[in-house]
Order: structure tokens, then sequence, then C-alpha cells
């Protein structure tokens, strides 16, 4: 079964310090080589900077384009693993080995499977 593992976090408001990125980037490295490696990683990617963001909205047929991400939230959507495993439990144990679940929360969601 495919889950999408969204990764939330707190956006730093001060730049973290080169030895911080380091450091927190050893973390999630270590952990996506893993993922990687047990060959149920089916896709991920970071995000950019929520400030990066666009939204759209459709009002009385009208395209409403709005600068900034869709709610005011302090944890945003940092990014996302893609992962096909057996069940509900064996997605949590990925979720919970992310460093996001460290630094932020995980939330983990089946993807939903249509019949043609």
């Amino acid at each position: 079964m495919r889950y999408l593992l969204l990764i939330y976090s707190e956006e730093p408001t001060t730049p973290p310090s080169q030895e911080e990125i380091d450091a927190s980037m050893a973390e999630w490295w270590e952990f996506d080589g893993a993922i990687k490696a047990s060959a149920v990683r089916l896709s991920g990617d970071a995000l950019q900077n929520s400030q990066t963001a666009t939204t759209v909205r459709v009002k009385e047929g009208e395209r409403v384009v709005t600068d900034g991400p869709f709610a005011e939230t302090r944890e945003v959507l940092g990014g996302y693993y893609l992962i096909d495993v057996p069940d509900l439990d064996s997605a949590l144990d990925w979720a919970a080995r992310c460093p996001g679940a460290k630094y932020g929360s995980m939330e983990v969601r089946p993807i939903q499977e249509f019949e043609a």
C-alpha cells in the first residue's frame, strides 16, 4: 500500500549556522540512504521555503492568485516521501525514523486508489 509521509516543521526565523546545517543534513542524508536502500521509497523531495509558495483559488469563475502558503500556521510543509509498504504500521515506523518527526511532525496519509 502506498503512503505519503508529509514532513512539517517550523521555518527558522533566523538563518542557521553552517554547523547546524551540516548536523541536520547528516541526519537527513542518513535517513534518505536508509529509506532508499529499503526499496520502499517511491519518491521524495524537499520543498523550498514557504515564502516561495503561490496559492491559487477560483472564486466566482475567476482565478485568484496569492503569494504565500494557503494557511497561516507555524508549521509548514517542507517535503515528503512517497513509500510503498505492507501496512500503516510499517508507514508509521518509517515516519518515526524520519528526522522530520524529531524537528516537527509527520503526517502519514494513505494514497487513494481509484478504479479505472
